[in-house]
């Protein structure tokens, strides 16, 4: 299996006036093709500052980052940023959908970046796979918190995302909307074969991943596998792959 994501020896520090802090100390993965993967940790442990870092938003102080095989530790913010319109999408706890656009011009927005002449026809099928058929030209203020999430979750699959990176996605959601958005972020996953990186406090999205890596003060103190839900996924896939 592939790789898809890989750090060495991680580690993120920032300068305060008196002293440094280190926010994350030598964390080292390896993430495969269509895994999916839990980063969980008490607050102040260092989840979203790894996140941002897997993800390429930020550098790190030391260590390695290759993304889908780009050393991303290595280069510019414009290179990040190509790699990761390539290959990233992100679902935030905050939905981040831009306010002046449709809910189907939210969709559309990194389908037509891509110069992809289909941006209409698919957004509009990512829309009625998420439920929001009778949404299309809602803007966000006319969404209630679990249909702007279920924007944001079509948005970030629109572009066929190699690796999805997703930030307390349930965070903002009562318990009912919670479950149907993760529902619908490892529904979407098994049927595009993405990659799936999720930080959480959500006990019930940790345990839909197959694994769980767990940070403290920084570092990492349990990477573990979720051996039935390893075999779900893989039963779920090779049944897709009969009814193909």
């Amino acid at each position: 299996m592939n790789m898809m994501l890989t750090t060495r020896n991680l580690t993120k520090t920032v300068k305060l006036p008196e002293q440094s802090l280190t926010i994350l100390s030598e964390v080292s993965l390896t993430v495969n093709e269509h895994d999916s993967v839990a980063i969980v940790g008490a607050s102040g442990s260092g989840k979203s500052t790894l996140l941002s870092l897997l993800a390429g938003l930020d550098t790190p102080s030391e260590g390695e980052v290759e993304l889908a095989g780009h050393p991303i530790h290595k280069l510019s913010e414009d290179e990040r940023a190509a790699v990761r319109a390539q290959y990233v999408g992100f679902v935030f706890q905050s939905f981040h959908l831009l306010p002046g656009l449709t809910a189907l011009e939210n969709v559309m927005l990194p389908i037509e970046l891509k110069e992809d002449k289909n941006a209409h026809k698919k957004a509009k099928e990512l829309l009625v796979k998420v439920g929001l058929a009778e949404r299309l030209n809602h803007y966000p203020h006319q969404l209630s918190g679990g249909e702007q999430q279920r924007v944001a979750i079509a948005r970030a699959f629109a572009s066929e995302p190699k690796i999805l990176f997703a930030d307390e996605p349930t965070g903002n959601l009562d318990t009912g909307n919670g479950e149907k958005v993760i529902d619908l972020i490892f529904e979407l996953n098994q049927q595009l074969g993405t990659t799936l990186v999720l930080v959480t406090h959500d006990d019930r999205l940790a345990e839909r991943c197959q694994r769980l890596v767990r940070l403290e003060a920084g570092k990492v103190v349990e990477d573990s596998v979720n051996s039935a839900q390893v075999v779900k996924t893989n039963t779920a896939q090779a049944d897709q792959v009969e009814t193909a």
